[in-house]
C-alpha cells in the first residue's frame, strides 16, 4: 500500500508543481511527501524529478511516468467503487469545494451528519470563490452559486436563488436612489463587482419588461470573495449584486435597501457538479443525493428567516 500512496504523492507533486503543495494536498508534511518521491525514484532506479533551490521540473522518464501511473490510480479508484457498491458500504476520501459564503453557512454545518451517518467517508472541504478546475484538481464535487458553465461535468441542480441589487442607506443619500438600468452606467454609481481569474462576472443580467438586459456595469475597486463585496456595500461604498439568501439579514434590519426592485438581477443557480467518470462511486453519489435535499431545505429557511447554522 505504500507504494500506491507514493504514487499518489507523485502525481499531486506533479499536478500541483511542488513537493510541498502535493504533500499539503494529501495532508502529509513537505519531509514525508520528499521522503515518498525518493522511495519511489529508489524503487525505479531513475529519476523523475530535476530540482533546484526553486523548482522541480519532471524529467523525460518522469513525464512517461506520470502518465502511467494516473492510468494506474484511476483503474484503482474505479475499481475500489465497483467493490463498494457490492458492500453497500461508502468510503474513502471526498475532495469538495464551495463558494465561501454557502460553504460557511449552508455546506459546511450539513457535512458532519453525513460523515456520521457513513463513517467511513473522509471529507475535505476548500472554500473559494474562485473557478475550480476540478480535474487538474481532482475534486470529487463542485457546488456553485451562478450561471453554470459549459462543461463535461454532470450537473445536479440544487435550487434558483433570486438575486438583488442593495446598498446602504448612507450611500444612497449621497449619490441618490438608481430609478433605472440606465443610473447603473456611465459611472454615476460605483457598481462592487466579483472578479477573479477567468471570472464571468463582468456585467449584471437583470430582468425586465422587455426580457433580459446585459449591463456592462463599472466601479473604482472589486474583489474575488463574494462576501468582502456585502461589506462594502454595508459600509457605503457602493451598490452589490448579491444573492437574497446571502444578505437577507441586512435587509430585514435595514443595514442595506433593496433598489431597481421592478427589475431584479436574473437569479442564481445553486447547483453542484461532479466528473461523469466518478459516478459508479457510492460515495459520490450519496454525498450529492443528501446535499440535494438538506441544501434545498437549508436555502428555504433562510429564505423563510431562519438563522443559518455557523460553523
Amino acid at each position: 500500500m505504500q507504494y500506491i500512496e507514493s504514487l499518489r504523492v507523485f502525481v499531486r507533486v506533479v499536478e500541483l508543481g511542488s513537493i510541498t503543495s502535493g504533500g499539503r494536498d494529501l495532508r502529509l508534511t513537505p519531509a514525508v511527501a520528499s521522503k515518498r518521491i525518493k522511495e519511489l525514484e529508489s524503487r525505479l532506479g531513475v529519476r523523475l524529478f530535476n530540482r533546484t533551490t526553486r523548482s522541480i521540473t519532471l524529467t523525460e522518464v518522469g513525464g512517461v511516468f506520470y502518465e502511467q501511473a494516473k492510468t494506474v490510480l484511476a483503474s484503482l479508484e474505479e475499481a475500489e467503487a465497483v467493490v463498494a457498491n457490492f458492500s453497500e458500504t461508502p468510503r474513502g476520501v471526498l475532495r469538495v469545494t464551495a463558494p465561501l459564503g454557502i460553504g460557511r453557512r449552508i455546506i459546511a454545518p450539513l457535512v458532519p451528519e453525513f460523515t456520521e451517518r457513513y463513517p467511513e467517508v473522509q471529507v475535505q472541504m476548500r472554500l473559494s470563490d474562485r473557478l475550480v478546475d476540478m480535474m487538474g484538481e481532482r475534486l470529487d464535487v463542485a457546488f456553485f452559486l451562478g450561471v453554470p458553465r459549459d462543461s463535461n461535468l454532470k450537473l445536479r441542480h440544487i435550487c434558483d436563488c433570486p438575486g438583488v441589487l442593495c446598498a446602504a442607506p448612507a450611500y444612497l443619500d449621497r449619490h441618490g436612489t438608481p430609478t433605472s438600468p440606465e443610473d447603473l452606467l456611465g459611472g454615476k454609481h460605483n457598481c462592487l463587482l466579483l472578479r477573479y481569474p477567468r471570472s464571468p462576472e463582468y456585467f449584471w443580467q437583470l430582468r425586465t419588461a422587455t426580457g433580459l438586459r446585459r449591463l456592462e456595469v463599472a466601479g473604482r475597486f472589486d474583489a474575488d470573495d463574494g462576501e468582502v463585496l456585502t461589506r462594502w456595500a454595508l459600509d457605503g461604498h457602493g451598490i452589490a449584486n448579491r444573492p437574497r439568501l446571502e444578505v437577507q439579514q441586512h435587509l430585514r434590519s435595514g443595514a442595506l435597501v433593496e433598489i431597481l426592485k421592478q427589475t431584479p438581477p436574473l437569479p442564481a443557480t445553486l447547483g453542484c457538479l461532479f466528473p461523469h467518470r466518478k459516478l459508479q462511486d457510492p460515495k459520490i453519489r450519496l454525498f450529492v443525493e443528501y446535499m440535494a435535499e438538506a441544501v434545498k431545505a437549508a436555502v428555504l429557511d433562510m429564505q423563510a428567516g431562519t438563522p443559518p447554522a455557523t460553523v
